[in-house]
C-alpha cells in the first residue's frame, strides 16, 4: 500500500531483534485464533475463537521475549450457530467450568522469519505443553496513526485428550490443529 513502509529486517544472532524492548499490544482487529479439526474422520471442521486477549514482552535479547495470550471459550465460532452452542455445553468444551484458555511462552528460538516458540496451554485445570512454529511476516508503520505493526503467524497442535477433551471419540477427530495470526503494536516510547 502507498504510504507504507515494509521493513524486514530480522534478527541474525541471539542477541539481538527486529523489535523495538517493551510491552507490545495485540491489534485485535488484525488477529486471530483459528482451529481445525477431523469431524467422523472424513471431513474438517474449521472455526475461530472471536475473543483474544494477548500481550508480547520483547527484552534486550531473544531469550527475554514473552508471548501470554487468553481466549475466551464461549467465543467459539464455526459458522454454525447450533453446534456452537452444542460445542459449548457441559456434555462437551463446557465453558461454564472452562471460560478460558491460556497460553505463556516459556522459550523462544529461531532468527530471520522462522521462529520457535515453546510454552504451556492451559484449559481448565490442564496445563500442557505445546510448541508452536512461529513465522514472522515482518514489520510495517501506519501512515493514518503513526503505529509500527509486528505481524506473526503460529501454527501447532494438540491433542484433545491430553486437555481432559475426550469428548465424541471417533465422531471428532483427536489433534485439533491450530493457527493463529497476530499483530502487534509497538510500545510508544516516552
Amino acid at each position: 500500500m502507498e504510504g507504507m513502509t515494509h521493513d524486514t529486517t530480522t534478527a541474525a544472532s541471539a542477541t539481538a531483534l527486529p523489535l523495538a524492548p517493551g510491552n507490545w499490544a495485540l491489534d485485535p482487529f488484525h488477529s486471530s485464533v483459528n482451529f481445525t479439526v477431523r469431524h467422523l474422520g472424513i471431513a474438517k471442521v474449521r472455526g475461530r475463537f472471536e475473543r483474544l486477549e494477548a500481550e508480547l514482552y520483547v527484552g534486550e535479547r531473544v531469550e527475554d521475549v514473552r508471548i501470554s495470550a487468553t481466549v475466551d471459550l464461549a467465543s467459539i465460532d464455526t459458522g454454525n450457530a447450533d453446534r456452537d452452542a452444542h460445542v459449548r455445553a457441559s456434555d462437551l468444551l463446557d465453558v461454564e467450568k472452562r471460560p478460558t484458555m491460556t497460553y505463556r511462552s516459556t522459550r523462544v528460538s529461531g532468527a530471520g522469519e522462522d521462529w520457535t516458540m515453546e510454552g504451556e496451554l492451559t484449559i481448565g485445570e490442564v496445563t500442557r505443553p505445546v510448541t508452536l512454529a512461529v513465522e514472522f511476516g515482518g514489520l510495517v508503520d501506519v501512515p493514518m496513526d503513526g503505529s509500527r505493526h509486528a505481524g506473526f503467524e503460529a501454527t501447532g497442535e494438540i491433542r484433545r485428550s491430553e486437555f481432559g477433551l475426550d469428548f465424541a471419540p471417533g465422531l471428532l477427530g483427536e489433534v485439533v490443529k491450530i493457527q493463529l495470526d497476530m499483530q502487534f503494536v509497538e510500545p510508544k516510547n516516552g
